[in-house]
């Protein structure tokens, strides 16, 4: 049992399932734009929908969009902080099917870019990313992630692996979807350290490779 599961995350917030977690599935579409976010569409399932405004669910799923951390002061005045950064957001309740109460899609936009993520809040601030742009994963931001989306060919598995192993880090889960043979797939890649700038920017020249990128550890201890 570590600390975190006796005391809890550092938060701002009256609740580490609908506050410190929601923040944090708000981090993950912040870092996957990889832009400034202009426009945020939000779906509440569940117990996120029922009782997310009396837990401030809506406002820290504003603040991880914006890229703050749970503990950010800014947190309670997270729609006023998106109005000056020009974001506008909408949020409505949906079914997402059998998936945790505490469960959110985020479909998130920029200037140039768009990302769509779903995932869940667990307790005690953990959360389970499940989706990115329609396809499954399994992370919780406990390490560095590295997510890449490709066409699908043979040997891309190993290609990525041997350049993680090049870059002297090592692989700590992995997880990879596709829509079809061939088609689009999306590698979820959770590592011991981050990559080095030089990693990333090889594999995002790879002619099949749509976007790489790189999530920071969102998990204290």
């Amino acid at each position: 049992m570590s600390l975190l599961d006796m005391i809890g995350p550092v938060m701002i917030g009256p609740s580490s399932s609908h506050t410190a977690g929601a923040c944090r599935l708000g981090l993950v579409a912040h870092h996957l734009l990889g832009e400034a976010p202009r426009r945020v569409n939000i779906g509440l399932h569940a117990s996120f929908a029922k009782t997310g405004r009396g837990h401030g669910t809506h406002l820290a799923l504003i603040a991880g969009v914006l890229g703050f951390a749970p503990d950010d002061p800014r947190l309670p005045q997270a729609f006023e902080e998106a109005k000056a950064a020009g974001l506008s957001f909408e949020f409505k309740d949906v079914d997402l099917g059998d998936v945790h109460p505490n469960t959110a899609q985020i479909d998130l936009y920029g200037d140039t870019q768009q990302v769509t993520v779903q995932g869940s809040s667990t307790g005690g601030g953990v959360i389970l990313v499940t989706q990115v742009q329609g396809l499954g994963v399994n992370f919780s931001g406990a390490n560095p992630t590295l997510l890449l989306r490709y066409a699908d060919a043979v040997g891309m598995i190993a290609r990525v692996a041997s350049t993680i192993a090049a870059d002297n880090v090592n692989i700590a889960a992995l997880t990879c979807t596709r829509e079809t043979r061939g088609g689009q797939a999306l590698l979820a890649i959770e590592l011991d350290h981050p990559l080095s700038a030089e990693a990333l920017a090889f594999m995002n020249a790879w002619q099949v490779t749509n976007w790489v990128r790189l999530l920071p550890k969102l998990m204290d201890g």
